[in-house]
């Protein structure tokens, strides 16, 4: 079943900004200054959506295009942001070819996100890793620091039920 892309609303405060604006006033005459601002409005915002990086373009006059290519080429940001439960499922070799794909598929279908994104409510946000070391417990995930092994398609609603 195919899932719909949905993004939650910008919820940006005052306090946010003005430390956002604050630090880019700090760093914006600094030599490779544009990363730095991104780690920390990443810090203070907990994403970068695209109201962040156009703050970001307006305060340093680097161009919009150019801060997104940077948010979308590194792994550590995020334009989409977490959910309260992070869930985690790993899509590694052992994990994989025990099923995992068949689980990941069954949280797209209940939550109706798919990778990287999170619901509407910022309850549940899901992403796809490549291996948490627990190979023996495959397939695994997890939902913040909870762990998981062993997992069928028919036991997710059971767990996801736990947060709800």
């Amino acid at each position: 079943m195919a899932c719909k892309t949905q993004s939650v609303p910008f919820a940006g405060t005052k306090e946010q900004e003005t430390a956002l604006k604050e630090t880019i006033a700090q760093l914006k005459d600094t030599k490779g200054c544009l990363m730095p601002i991104m780690q920390k409005a990443q810090e203070i915002y907990g994403y970068l959506p695209i109201e962040v990086q156009t703050m970001i373009s307006d305060e340093t006059g680097i161009p919009l295009e150019k801060i997104y290519g940077v948010s979308t080429f590194y792994a550590q940001f995020a334009l989409q942001p977490k959910g309260r439960y992070q869930i985690s499922v790993c899509l590694g070799t052992a994990c994989y070819v025990k099923g995992s794909g068949e689980i990941f598929q069954k949280l797209e279908e209940l939550l109706g996100i798919t990778n990287g994104e999170c619901t509407p409510d910022g309850k549940f946000s899901l992403d796809s890793c490549r291996c948490v070391g627990a190979c023996g417990l495959a397939p695994v995930m997890m939902i913040n620091d909870e762990v998981y092994g062993r997992l069928t398609p028919d036991q997710i609603p059971g767990i996801l039920a736990k947060y709800q």
